[in-house]
């Protein structure tokens, strides 16, 4: 019998997001403790100050240590409440109760937390059963999935703030490189309610040296990274700042569509382009 974690096959190749936890926090603390006191009563994301959204960032590093600890505590479902709907009131919730919380605090707990979480992850076993990523429809993940989702997570949270203080988009491909091959594994979900014949395949490429390239093939009335490249139906290029943008919406896929290059079947370039890589 075919087990839930190797169905995941269709999801492609592991990815190792470890080893850049802890310069990932180390480029968050750094752009934090740079901040002047207007930068933190800046908007981040619409209704949060980058302080609250420090705040979430801190949530979320709790989050995963309680779990590590085996912690159950904390708030849950309510009856009839979907997961989208969960997730956004819990991290509301949390953000209000951290307003008493001044920058200089936050920050400081913010670096142990953050490297304890970074640490957390830097031993973690890729192949361990982990949280479910709702949005590449693996429930339950590996930790290979989960860890990278995590990743970007950290990694959007980090540009948000940049974006919110007048800085561009951390295009250091050691970062965006991952980002963008974790997003791409929504693919086969988002493709999901797409009919089309078997071996039909659609290939997104993202030039640069943070891009590459990602195939997603019917099979058996299914959508899979793993199957072999063959001429594609369709060719969606995009650059790689509308690609995670588009992955994190940021970008609405008709705007992302219109900076992106398509070649072949522009129906399967469009539901390609729906693809969300974000609990939304």
């Amino acid at each position: 019998m075919t087990s839930a974690l190797d169905d995941l096959a269709r999801l492609g190749d592991p990815i190792d997001a470890r080893p850049l936890f802890a310069p990932e926090h180390g480029e968050l603390m750094s752009l934090l403790r740079g901040l002047s006191p207007a930068d933190w009563t800046a908007e981040a994301v619409p209704g949060w100050t980058v302080r609250d959204l420090a705040a979430h960032v801190l949530g979320d590093c709790y989050g995963r240590l309680g779990r590590r600890d085996g912690h159950r505590g904390g708030p849950g479902f309510r009856p009839g409440e979907t997961l989208e709907a969960f997730i956004h009131r819990n991290n509301d919730e949390w953000v209000r109760a951290f307003a008493r919380v001044s920058p200089a605090a936050l920050t400081d707990t913010l670096g142990l937390i953050g490297g304890q979480t970074a640490q957390y992850f830097a031993g973690a076993d890729l192949d361990a059963p982990a949280l479910g990523v709702s949005w590449a429809g693996a429930d339950p993940a590996p930790m290979w999935l989960d860890a990278a989702r995590e990743f970007t997570e950290m990694w959007t949270h980090r540009q948000q703030i940049r974006h919110a203080v007048g800085l561009d988009t951390d295009d250091d491909p050691r970062f965006l490189s991952l980002v963008l091959d974790a997003f791409m594994r929504a693919l086969p979900h988002t493709m999901r309610d797409t009919k089309a014949p078997n071996g039909t395949q659609v290939r997104i490429t993202v030039p640069g040296p943070a891009g590459g390239a990602w195939h997603v093939t019917a099979a058996d009335e299914r959508w899979s990274l793993a199957e072999p490249v063959t001429r594609p139906a369709a060719a969606v290029e995009l650059d790689a700042e509308t690609a995670w943008r588009l992955c994190a919406r940021g970008l609405e896929p008709d705007a992302a569509l219109a900076r992106a290059r398509v070649d072949g079947d522009a129906d399967l370039a469009a539901a390609a382009c729906q693809i969300v890589s974000i609990v939304y």
